[in-house]
């Protein structure tokens, strides 16, 4: 049984207009070409809770550790309300399913990072706060895959969290539908060689954890594994690690292509290890030869077709 691949995502950024101006931040990206392969659950924090639209703006005040939700202009402290609503919400959305969120930058609601604390005594902001929905939120799903638009913007970044969410789905149809010590060493064995191309140690750590499957219960097993797979996806990749894995790839091949082949695949890693070009330029020609030369193994690697082409997210890192 297959699952919907489920997102959280603040509500103005499917253009929602739910800002406190009335406005929205449609995010064309998300909403076109991501939104073609996801299902989206829409928040947003300050008109759900009761504040309706349009609203006063309102900001962070206070200690940046702890700091308050109060109006800019009549200073009404809204911090009880959104605490009572972020708990109720949250709760709500554990039974949704979800694969990842999506919040929106600098929310003194749902901002994740880097959001501007005002000091009571006057003076500039601090950018440590977090929003409280996004605090809460983090909080209750420490190993969801979370990010806001602003970060998405980043190439890496977005490659990273979209990977990440579509490795998590097919995790959850694992759970759901074969969830078993043998069903465990096929996801394991399709994605060895992107988990090597995020963390070494990780992968090290997942690959024994695997080969004593037998010797722990299935719910410290599962427990396990899926704690060190998303810890390990939050690690970016980068050229260097993806040039190691290709160079892994072109071993498969060693008897298949001619030395001017051998050549000619080095050298494109070479370039993409120098950034002269981008990642799906050999992973193009390595599809080729594991369609060409029926290499089983590859064919089933999750690490060459790790989300839908049509995101164009290797076209980029």
């Amino acid at each position: 049984m297959e699952i919907a691949l489920k997102i959280g995502i603040s509500a103005c950024l499917l253009g929602e207009p739910v800002r406190y101006d009335g406005g929205h931040k449609l995010d064309h990206f998300l909403v076109e070409t991501l939104g073609r392969f996801v299902s989206f659950v829409p928040v947003c924090p300050e008109s759900e809770c009761g504040l309706g639209v349009p609203r006063e703006a309102m900001r962070l005040t206070g200690d940046p550790a702890s700091p308050r939700l109060v109006t800019i202009h009549t200073g009404r402290d809204l911090t009880a309300l959104m605490e009572s609503w972020t708990t109720r919400r949250v709760t709500e959305l554990a039974t949704e399913d979800l694969c990842g969120f999506i919040f929106k930058s600098r929310s003194p609601s749902s901002g994740m990072e880097r959001v501007k604390v005002y000091p009571d005594s006057g003076g500039p902001p601090v950018k440590t706060g977090v929003g409280f929905f996004a605090k809460e939120f983090m909080a209750r799903f420490p190993l969801l895959p979370v990010e806001d638009e602003g970060r998405l913007h980043d190439p890496i970044l977005r490659e990273n969290f979209i990977t990440r969410i579509f490795v998590l789905k097919r995790w959850r149809d694992l759970l759901v539908g074969n969830r078993s010590r043998g069903g465990l060493v096929a996801f394991h064995t399709a994605h060895k060689l992107l988990l090597f191309s995020h963390s070494e140690k990780h992968y090290r750590a997942m690959g024994k954890l695997v080969a004593e499957a037998k010797k722990i219960s299935m719910d410290e097993l599962f427990s396990g594994y899926e704690s060190l797979l998303m810890e390990a996806l939050r690690l970016k990749s980068s050229l260097a690690k993806n040039s190691n894995v290709l160079l892994h790839i072109l071993g498969y091949f060693r008897k298949n292509l001619s030395a001017d082949e051998k050549q000619e695949m080095v050298e494109l890693i070479d370039r993409y290890r120098g950034g002269l070009v981008p990642l799906i330029v050999p992973i193009t020609l390595i599809n080729h030869y594991v369609r060409k030369y029926a290499e089983s193994y590859l064919a089933g690697q999750i690490y060459l077709n790790p989300h839908p082409l049509e995101l164009q997210l290797r076209n980029h890192v």
